[in-house]
This record gives structure tokens, C-alpha cells and sequence, in this order.
């Protein structure tokens, strides 16, 4: 005769694992949208030259990634789903916009604790808010470091454009890079012409 009292047993041992999986992944979404929002002002703060409060946000940041990391030990497939990815990208992209706007250097994956997908896509993205801060200076008037800026983001597309991984592997950053190749590209042109105009203006004057 069949017997099916296993059942009694083993069902709500499912349950329990699902039931741990669903409460890691809430933790871990919410963490998500928290780093993202965190990392966004941290960005923010740094255009304003607000260093100090920009290092705290990420600092702040840190710690909730550091909490949802450890919450989803044991669950690698919420781990992988992506949004935690998204976050951290998000992360390694404010760190090396506040290190290298600030005079720092660039951090590498292992400091900010990133997977090295979210790292490349990150500070890939950071080149965008290079380029915003040499606009932003050039409007300013104020020609002093634009060319160091524009040298890092040179260095940092230098680096992206030798990987050459399928995008399953580096979280589409062939994609990423070409934009970034655009945004160097536009910087390039757009602080050119500012440098050759003010040469021009002393030049009558």
C-alpha cells in the first residue's frame, strides 16, 4: 500500500525554505531601492562639492547592502536575480564618481565589496558624471582640472573597451561602454572648443 505520511513532514519543511526565501528576497528589494536612493544623493551631494555628506551616504548605503547581502546567504538564486545587481552598480558608480571628483582614486571591487559586472557597468557609468561635472565647470568659467577629469574618463573607457566577454558574463557592458565612448567623445569636443575660445578672447585682449 502506498504511503504518502512522508509527506506530513516534508511539506512543511518546503514551506519553512520558501517562506526564509520570500522574507530574504522583501529585505533584500527593499535594500535594493535604499542603495539606489542613497547613492543617487551621494551623487548629488558631490556636484555641490558636498564631499563630506556624499562620503556618508554611501557609508549609509554600505551598511544596508552589507545587512541584504547577508540576509540572502543560502538563497544565490535571489542573490543572482538581479535588482541586488542593479544596486550595486548603482554604489560602485558613486564611489568612483566621489573618488575621482574629489582627488581620490579610483576604488577597486574588492573595497566596495561589488561583483565585478556591477563594478565594470558602474564605473562606466561614472564617466556620465564626470562629463556633467566639466560642463558644469566650463559654464563656471572654471577651466582648472577639467583636463585631469577628461584624462580619467579617458582611462576608463582605455580599460572597458579591452573586455571582450559575452554580455551574459559582464551584465551588457558592451553596451555600456559604447555609450560611454560617446560621452568621452562629446566631453573631448565640447571642452576643445571652450579652451580654443578662451585662447581666442585673451588673444583680442
Amino acid at each position: 500500500m502506498s504511503d504518502t505520511t512522508p509527506l506530513e513532514t516534508i511539506i512543511p519543511r518546503i514551506l519553512d525554505h520558501f517562506a526564509a526565501k520570500n522574507a530574504a528576497r522583501e529585505q533584500a528589494l527593499s535594500a535594493s531601492r535604499a542603495i539606489i536612493r542613497m547613492s543617487a544623493n551621494s551623487i548629488r551631494a558631490v556636484h555641490r562639492g558636498e564631499f563630506e555628506q556624499a562620503a556618508q551616504q554611501l557609508d549609509e548605503a554600505k551598511q544596508v547592502r552589507d545587512a541584504a547581502v547577508a540576509a540572502l546567504e543560502g538563497h544565490a538564486d535571489v542573490y543572482y536575480a538581479g535588482f541586488l545587481h542593479d544596486a550595486q552598480k548603482e554604489y560602485a558608480e558613486a564611489r568612483t564618481t566621489l573618488a575621482l571628483l574629489s582627488g581620490g582614486s579610483i576604488p577597486a571591487p574588492e573595497e566596495l565589496g561589488v561583483e565585478y559586472p556591477a563594478y565594470l557597468n558602474g564605473i562606466a557609468e561614472a564617466v556620465g558624471e564626470m562629463r556633467r561635472m566639466v560642463l558644469d565647470r566650463l559654464r563656471a568659467g572654471q577651466y582648472d582640472g577639467c583636463e585631469e577629469i577628461l584624462a580619467a574618463m579617458d582611462d576608463i573607457y582605455a580599460v572597458l573597451v579591452t573586455i571582450d566577454f559575452p554580455d551574459a558574463m559582464t551584465g551588457g557592458l558592451r553596451r555600456t561602454t559604447d555609450q560611454t565612448r560617446g560621452i568621452l567623445e562629446k566631453t573631448r569636443g565640447d571642452l576643445t572648443m571652450a579652451m580654443v575660445q578662451r585662447q581666442a578672447i585673451r588673444a583680442l585682449e
